[in-house]
């Protein structure tokens, strides 16, 4: 790898496990110092030990604003300050459509939408107090354009976070700030692997220009790709990470 981001403080929320370790693993090897934040605390710790250097593990729910902001004052007292985000702690549902009450999607919208925006509050406010040119990077989810059944909650939050996406760059494009999502399809992640979504990788192989099974790495090295100054000239971007099965 490269140390293309030394002297960078990362955030990568959700990252015990799945295509959040994947990411903090792949930031900390390009340089970073990478705070490994879950809701899982064994999790993160375990994380951020498997991927050693400068990974630390903080905990926070990221739909609390007390825990969030316990988490950026951690963060400014490890090191100064963050400089790239990736918000990509979520929920990933498989429910009927028939199924989905009111508490259901106030949770998932809590969670997907509301705790990015959460997040993305304090560590923009963390980077313009300190004057810095910063990253903020979504992991969405190509459900938005597909129109994944079993997700309608999951679907909406998603489709939300690349609004918000597009209404940050142009907020934030004058403190040198960027702001773009990145939209995976099926990954096979610990958390896909444990549901039932497992079972439609040979159906999302047949609408693949490209065969085979996503991979957390996949979607990794593309975020490490927008968190470097290689993507300084890119704003309000989605950038769709699927083999090809959405095409637009």
């Amino acid at each position: 790898m490269t140390e293309r981001l030394a002297g960078k403080t990362a955030l990568v929320t959700g990252a015990a496990q799945g295509i959040g370790k994947a990411i903090a693993a792949r930031l900390a090897a390009d340089g970073a110092t990478v705070i490994v934040s879950d809701i899982n605390a064994d999790g993160a710790k375990a994380a951020a030990a498997s991927i050693g250097g400068k990974a630390k593990a903080v905990v926070a729910d990221i739909s609390d604003p007390a825990s969030v902001k316990a988490l950026f004052g951690e963060i400014q007292a490890l090191t100064g300050g963050v400089d790239i985000l990736v918000n990509n702690a979520s929920i990933v549902p498989f429910i009927a459509w028939d199924d989905v009450d009111l508490e259901h999607w106030r949770k998932i919208i809590d969670v997907n939408l509301t705790g990015t925006f959460i997040v993305t509050r304090a560590a923009t406010d963390q980077m313009r107090a300190a004057g810095k040119a910063g990253r903020v990077i979504s992991i969405a989810s190509n459900t938005f354009f597909a129109g994944t059944p079993n997700m309608a909650a999951y679907v909406a939050a998603k489709g939300g976070v690349i609004g918000f996406t597009r209404a940050l760059a142009t907020e934030l494009g004058k403190y040198n700030i960027t702001a773009n999502a990145v939209t995976p399809g099926l990954i096979e992640s610990d958390g896909v692997k444990a549901s039932p979504h497992n079972e439609a990788f040979g159906f999302v192989e047949m609408l693949q220009a490209m065969k085979g099974k996503g991979q957390p790495e996949h979607i990794a090295d593309v975020v490490a790709f927008l968190a470097s100054d290689d993507a300084r000239w890119m704003t309000g971007q989605t950038i769709n990470v699927d083999a090809g099965m959405v095409r637009y």
